[in-house]
């Protein structure tokens, strides 16, 4: 409420104060006051119209998109608001000075209506501000209604102190006023910040930067006061994340020094230009260092992955797999278990891409038929029954087909492997034997499929292997999220803030450079010339 309070004060202030002075000076000049009260009705109704539908926008949108929306917006109150409390920090002191010269040469140009309009543009960028300000400080606030109550006290106070002055019997410092206000605002604001890198990592956006920091729980439990000031007013939450502590003092720090810093001790433009290029120096040393020494993560796993039965419930190890490179950016999987040693061919073109226990990866499908040594070509009936798990198949009569029977054996063999950050992930083998029956009274062959014990059912990756892989590759994950946005997202920040420090400073020293050209080409005045100088200066004056 406390935050809302000062965010309506403060900007409805602004607002009236420009009107006030408008208004002032229309009755000075014996002007009617109709059009301009119209417009800034008019912009009143505008800007509640921008807050509602920012609203009922973001309410239509899924959740992922309302956090975006909620994070977007957030990043515009701060920008508008920190570009208002550094224009009222500067032009404070002759804001009226100001507004009356601008008002008298809309007069001149035109007419009470130009007034009307500048009240209505003034009042409409003011309501937007704060609608947008609004808004975001409800997304963060602990009571909607607590927070829509105390900006609408700040916005009547802030209108009977501007209709107060207006009359002339309300006198206020604005100077002070806006300073020790822009002081509160400013640490709102870095709330604001915490507020939208949240909602940002909220929508999917932000995902680096996440560790837990410190625990403030103590200090801003529910309900407690401290809670409805470092939490519901200032936007601290009870646990900060590293992303959101570095934003806050990224955003506090400078703005402040840049508010508060005192007039008399501020560098001159020669010193300001060697400072702002020192601070870009080090912006660039500071982004090359995130881009060439932050350190790559990876996977780190056994290169060998033990193997066992894959019959269920069994831990019987039975063999190991490994990855190998190959050729033109191809894979091989080498197998050593009880049936001997085997390489498995992988080609880049034959994976397809899925998700394998919650992780991206590139999976093959191998399947082959072979013969199995040492198999008898013939088989008695009770050899069947035996094979059969000790039932007589269906469609075999001990009377009609006695045997023996003439056997045909083939081994259908299905390999399965998943592989994800070049890592052997996962990988399973089944082995199917088939026999088919001929003769022994058979009108027709007949086709069995044979279970021979453990052994037979092939085999798979131990589980344990397996769920340190996804340990493993979720851990490296985790790093290259965060490895994209230290070492190239921020370093490109860093960047472009010494870009444009760079230029800004450029752009000062050529500004120095171009006022004692000029002052080397003006004219020299001259004794019976005086009509003619000012005729010239007139002539500048205007075209400025």
């Amino acid at each position: 409420m406390l935050a809302t309070f000062v965010i309506g004060l403060r900007e409805g202030l602004e607002a009236a104060l420009i009107v006030g002075i408008i208004a002032a000076f229309l009755r000075k000049n014996g002007k009617s006051l109709t059009a301009m009260w119209l417009g800034v009705v008019l912009a009143i109704f505008l800007s509640i119209g921008v807050g509602i539908s920012l609203k009922l926008v973001e309410k239509a949108l899924p959740q992922a998109a309302q956090e975006g929306m909620e994070a977007v917006i957030g990043a515009i109150a701060v920008f508008f608001v920190t570009g208002m409390i550094v224009w009222m920090n500067a032009h404070a002191r002759d804001m009226k000075r100001q507004i009356e010269a601008e008002a008298a040469e809309a007069l001149g140009y035109a007419s009470a209506y130009a007034l009307a309009l500048m009240a209505f543009l003034a009042v409409l960028k003011e309501g937007f501000e704060t609608s947008v300000f609004l808004l975001a400080t409800f997304s963060a606030a602990q009571s909607a209604s607590l927070a829509a109550a105390g900006a609408v006290i700040g916005l009547l106070l802030s209108a009977v102190i501007g209709w107060g002055i207006y009359m002339g019997g309300v006198r206020i410092n604005l100077s002070r006023f806006f300073r020790v206000t822009g002081a509160f605002l400013i640490l709102v604001a870095a709330g604001l910040v915490i507020t939208c890198l949240r909602t940002a990592h909220e929508a999917g956006w932000l995902n680096a930067g996440q560790q837990a920091t410190v625990n403030l729980s103590w200090l801003v439990a529910p309900g407690s006061i401290q809670s409805a000031l470092i939490t519901g007013v200032l936007g601290i939450p009870a646990n900060p994340r590293l992303i959101e502590i570095l934003g806050w003092f990224a955003y506090l720090i400078p703005v402040s020094l840049f508010v508060y810093w005192p007039q008399a001790q501020k560098p001159g433009p020669r010193a300001a230009r060697a400072l702002k290029l020192a601070i870009a120096g080090c912006f660039a040393v500071a982004a090359l260092g995130l881009a060439f020494l932050y350190p790559v993560a990876h996977a780190e796993l056994p290169a060998q992955a033990p193997l066992v039965a894959s019959a269920e419930g069994s831990a019987q190890p039975v063999g190991t797999a490994r990855l190998e490179a190959a050729g033109n950016d191809g894979l091989t999987l080498k197998v050593s278990a009880k049936g001997g040693d085997v390489s498995l061919p992988l080609a880049k073109g034959d994976a397809r891409h899925e998700r394998h226990e919650g992780i991206e990866a590139s999976a093959w499908t191998i399947r082959n038929v072979g013969a199995p040594a040492d198999k008898p070509s013939s088989l008695t009936l009770d050899d069947v029954v035996t094979l059969a798990g000790g039932r007589i198949p269906v469609g075999f009569s001990p009377s009609r087909n006695p045997g023996p029977f003439t056997a045909e054996w083939s081994v259908r063999r299905s390999t399965e492997l998943w592989v994800a950050d070049g890592t052997l992930l996962d990988a399973s083998e089944e082995d199917t034997t088939l026999v088919t029956l001929s003769g022994g009274g058979l009108q027709t062959a007949r086709t069995l499929t044979i279970r021979e014990g453990a052994d037979a059912s092939g085999w798979q990756v131990s589980a344990a292997y397996r769920d340190a892989a996804v340990k493993e590759l979720n851990a490296a994950a985790m790093a290259r999220t965060e490895r994209h946005f230290w070492a190239v997202q921020l370093p490109f920040i860093l960047a472009v803030i010494a870009l444009l420090l760079v230029a800004s400073a450029g752009r000062s020293l050529m500004q120095e450079r171009r006022r004692p050209a000029a002052s080397a080409t003006a004219p020299v005045s001259k004794p019976g010339r005086r009509a003619e100088n000012s005729m010239t200066k007139g002539v500048t004056h205007a075209a400025h």
